[in-house]
């Protein structure tokens, strides 16, 4: 990765937008940034950071688009790829023919050769990680793609997301020997722990013997990061009807409400007695799995733990000890 540069510019939108492209082309490439539509005021920070031997960026924009255009193969970097994190706002990035959305804590790997484009919605910060793009693409043999979201449930994506975010709050410096360890962990996790075609909210073809009920329980457990998972919202990608729906969760004596709320409740009970995230807030945590309101996540929660989300964490990590 290149040297460590940082810049803040929230100031009249040329002069800022100068400085923003000025950075972020010695951190990431050669990208150019279009500013949003009627937007007086831009936004752009980035800081370049090492943790436990690996070289990490954080990047916080309202930019509207920023692309690569990728025409120049020679003025590409053909040493990295990124695994990013989106840790607030929701984006869009897309590479190869290929468009992902990103909510927070999501996850994605994305090459730093060819033409990529990031569109934020309104305010966004990234942490990406640089790994080394000749291991990976030796690894991703199979796949060939270098481009791809990374899986929060199946056991190698979720422990990617564990390690991404103990690394975002390490402090401390490591030597050169840890940080090889650690990369080649990242690395070997990467093919297993990508989010599959048929692991994606869908069509309804081809189930097969496969309950409608379980299919669209996995399309929630996929999607309880997004604030705006609601009955109508799931109905619409599912092609079914919202009575559909709720029939479904009925028959068996619960509500489609209540099981989006009961597992973002558990998502976050997972989180709250996980040491390796003791320095993530509780609201951080909350954001992550969907709650909006800090105050109804409280109550909710207490309602189904019968204790506070402090008094559950406190207890949860004595215990662990």
């Amino acid at each position: 990765m290149p040297q460590p540069a940082s810049v803040h510019s929230a100031s009249p939108a040329q002069d800022g937008l100068e400085r923003w492209t000025t950075a972020m082309q010695k951190v990431c490439g050669q990208f150019q940034t279009e500013l949003a539509f009627n937007r007086s005021l831009f936004i752009g920070e980035i800081t370049t950071f090492n943790r436990a031997g690996l070289a990490l960026a954080n990047l916080r924009t309202n930019a509207g688009n920023i692309r690569r255009l990728g025409d120049n193969p020679d003025r590409d970097d053909d040493q990295h790829c990124f695994l990013v994190s989106q840790r607030m706002g929701y984006s869009q990035i897309t590479q190869g023919g290929a468009s992902i959305q990103l909510s927070p804590g999501e996850l994605l790997l994305m090459d730093s050769v060819g033409p990529c484009e990031i569109t934020p919605f309104g305010l966004i910060e990234h942490i990406s990680l640089s790994l080394s793009r000749e291991q990976v693409r030796k690894h991703l043999a199979k796949q060939g793609a270098t481009f791809g979201k990374i899986s929060s449930t199946n056991a190698c994506g979720r422990m990617l997301h564990l390690l991404m975010d103990q690394l975002c709050r390490e402090g401390d410096e490591a030597g050169a020997t840890q940080g090889e360890a650690l990369q080649a962990a990242f690395i070997a996790l990467l093919e297993p722990g990508f989010e599959h075609a048929d692991d994606n909210p869908g069509s309804l073809a081809g189930l097969g013997g496969v309950s409608l009920r379980g299919y669209v329980q996995k399309v929630i457990d996929e999607s309880l990061g997004q604030p705006g998972l609601t009955p109508a919202n799931l109905a619409e990608r599912l092609s079914i009807s919202v009575r559909h729906l709720y029939r479904l969760f009925e028959e068996e004596g619960d509500s489609v409400c209540r099981y989006i709320q009961r597992s973002r409740l558990k998502r976050s009970a997972d989180d709250l007695s996980n040491p390796f995230l003791k320095r993530e807030s509780i609201t951080s945590i909350a954001y992550k799995w969907g709650f909006t309101d800090s105050a109804h996540f409280s109550r909710a929660f207490k309602k189904q733990f019968e204790q506070s989300p402090k008094d559950f964490r406190a207890m949860a990590l004595t215990a662990g000890r």
